[in-house]
This record gives C-alpha cells, sequence and structure tokens, in this order.
C-alpha cells in the first residue's frame, strides 16, 4: 500500500509508521539512542561452559591468619569442614549433575561468582584485607550483604548471608585485616525464611576493581552472585587462589577492559528512561500549569530517587533534584490556585 501527497510522507522506523513531518530531530535522536541503549544491554551471549576451579585447601587458614606480614586472610576460622568440598565451587553451573536424580532444574542457566562456605549461624566473619565498608545492609537473597574495597589491591570483597538481627559493621567503617565484621545469620534470615529456610553459609567472593566501578544492575552489578555470563571475563577471581597465592600484582589486580555500553549499558537505560521521563513531566506539567500533574509525579520521581540512591545506582541525585522541582513547581500552582469569588446576595 503506498502513501502520497506532501503532507502524508511516511517512514518506517523499528516498524512503526510515523509521520515524516511530524518527527523532530531531537526525538529522532532520543529514539535511536535508546535502541542502541536497548541492544547494549541486551546483548548478552550466555556460555555453554566455563572455565573450571578446583577448590583450594584452606587447613592452614589459622596459620595464614596469625601472620600479621601477610596482606589476606581467610574470613573465617578455620575447621574441620574444610577437608571435604565447598558447598558451592567458583564458576560452578546452576545445572543438574545427569547422574543426580532429586535436583531443582533452574529455568535460566548461571555460574556462580564467589565460593560459599558451610558454617553454623552465628560463626564470626572476618575482613580478609584492610579496607573501607562500600555497603552494609539487606539484598534480597542474600539476607544481610557487606562489600568491602581494598584499595591497596584494587580488590573488594563481598560477604553474603550474613545475620541481620545480630551486631555487624556499618557502611563507611574502616576495618583491618581479621577484624570481625559481622557474624553468619540463621536459615529464616540469611537469605531464607520459615517456609524456604536456606542453609547457614557464607557466600565469599573476591572481584578486582572498586565497588563504584560497576553499577547496581546487569549482568555486571557488582552485588551478583550468580551470573549468566562466566566470572571469570567479568573480573571475578577465586577466592580461595587469591588468598594462598598472596600476591598483589603491581597497581593492583587489572579490571576487564570492556566499553562503558557493556559494562553500565543496562542501568544507564533504566536511569536514562527515569531521568527523561521526570524532565518531560516537569516541562509539561509547568505547560499546562496543572498542579495535579505536578504533585503526584513529584513524588513518584523522588521515591524513584530514594530507590535508585538505596540500590547505589546512577542518577539518583539528579533524580531527586528533579522530583523536588516537580514538587515544589506542583505545590507553588496549588497555592497559588484560583479562589472562587464571594457570591453577593441582594
Amino acid at each position: 500500500m503506498a502513501y502520497r501527497g506532501p503532507n502524508m510522507k511516511l517512514v518506517v522506523i523499528l516498524g512503526i509508521l510515523v509521520k515524516k513531518d511530524s518527527i523532530s530531530s531531537s526525538r529522532l535522536w532520543i529514539s535511536l539512542g535508546t535502541l542502541v541503549l536497548l541492544l547494549a544491554a541486551c546483548s548478552v551471549h550466555p556460555p555453554e561452559t566455563c572455565p573450571t576451579s578446583t577448590p583450594v585447601g584452606l587447613l592452614d587458614a589459622s596459620e595464614i591468619a596469625s601472620d600479621d606480614s601477610l596482606p589476606f586472610r581467610f574470613p573465617l576460622d578455620e575447621s574441620t569442614i574444610d577437608k571435604t568440598l565447598f558447598f558451592g565451587w567458583f564458576g560452578v553451573s546452576n545445572e543438574c549433575p545427569p547422574n543426580m536424580a532429586d535436583c531443582y532444574e533452574y529455568p535460566v542457566h548461571l555460574f556462580h561468582a564467589a565460593e560459599d562456605y558451610k558454617r553454623p549461624a552465628v560463626t564470626p566473619v572476618y575482613a580478609m584485607a584492610d579496607g573501607r565498608i562500600s555497603f552494609s545492609g539487606t539484598a534480597g537473597g542474600y539476607g544481610w550483604l557487606i562489600i568491602i574495597d581494598h584499595p591497596q589491591a584494587n580488590l573488594y570483597s563481598l560477604y553474603g548471608h550474613l545475620s541481620p538481627s545480630r551486631w555487624k559493621l556499618e557502611t563507611g567503617s574502616e576495618v583491618k585485616r581479621g577484624e570481625l565484621i559481622a557474624y553468619l545469620g540463621d536459615s529464616d534470615e540469611n537469605g531464607g525464611s520459615e517456609e524456604e529456610p536456606l542453609e547457614p553459609h557464607l557466600h565469599f567472593g573476591i572481584r578486582a576493581g572498586q565497588t563504584a566501578d560497576f553499577p547496581a544492575r546487569g549482568e555486571w552489578r557488582f552485588q551478583a552472585g550468580w551470573i549468566r555470563l562466566c566470572p571469570q571475563d567479568l573480573g571475578w577471581l577465586q577466592p580461595s587462589v587469591v588468598i594462598t597465592s598472596q600476591e598483589i600484582p603491581a597497581g593492583g589486580y587489572p579490571q576487564p577492559r570492556v566499553g562503558f555500553l557493556t559494562r553500565w549499558g543496562f542501568e544507564f537505560l533504566i536511569t536514562s528512561i527515569y531521568t527523561v521521563g521526570a524532565v518531560s513531566m516537569l516541562i509539561f506539567g509547568v505547560k499546562k500549569k496543572n498542579r495535579f500533574l505536578l504533585l503526584f509525579p513529584g513524588i513518584v520521581v523522588i521515591a524513584a530517587g530514594i530507590v535508585f540512591h538505596n540500590n547505589g545506582m546512577m542518577s539518583s541525585y539528579t533524580l531527586l533534584t528533579i522530583g523536588i522541582m516537580i514538587l515544589a513547581v506542583g505545590i507553588y500552582y496549588f497555592i497559588q490556585r484560583p479562589r472562587p469569588k464571594p457570591q453577593n446576595r441582594s
């Protein structure tokens, strides 16, 4: 079917018919930019397998911990449990082994970005090296999660399934190697529940870089536990190997060299949509001078900014600022609204 006439010229963009004369250049560039971000955020090709890893024995954990000249230590005290295999190996897949009859089939193929160590609840957990706590709080299936930046080695360490009900250090605390940071959680508070308890254990991860170098969403998220890509390709290191090697490369452990959109694309897309939407709400509400088009959206944008901030996402302060502006303008129009004139009665 053909379209004719000077005012009915149509172009096909992404399979959608749009009037050519109605498309501004800014909208076109925004649409194309959004497409690029979508493609970058969604272009994940999960591998079939990842490089295998062999758990390294940590029966000398006490000896390592007692040697103050060493940069790292095991985050748990030595235990006879360490004579057995780990609860979850580094890089292991969540696929069921062919010889295991009673096994839950996960809908998505994922790889483990850490090592899990079985220990009973209330087991003390220690900092693996000197550093600063960049995150300490609840994190979904982790229960309580603590992350420590170690700039001297360009590493950060991650400690999951801690107890939210017991003593723990807070965000911003400076820690020394071997300092107590928290305790392991009970099966109903460590990411599990009374209905679905989770066996007490420590999820311990180490990654090249600092927490702020990674987004809060997507495969490259800083708090990842199970991911679709090989952990080694995203900078995750096998914790037991790092600890037993006791080596720090010159300049620290190098991060993977990837493009901005590869690492931050998914989060950048989300924050861009919210930011553009918030600015559009502000402009539209001001043009219409409608208080209701400003008050409710302002509260929503502020709430989004708070959620972004709590999750360590970019543009959180930008959203909070725009949300406050939208709300302030809405309150101004609400105060300045015309009041009905009193009727004269004769």
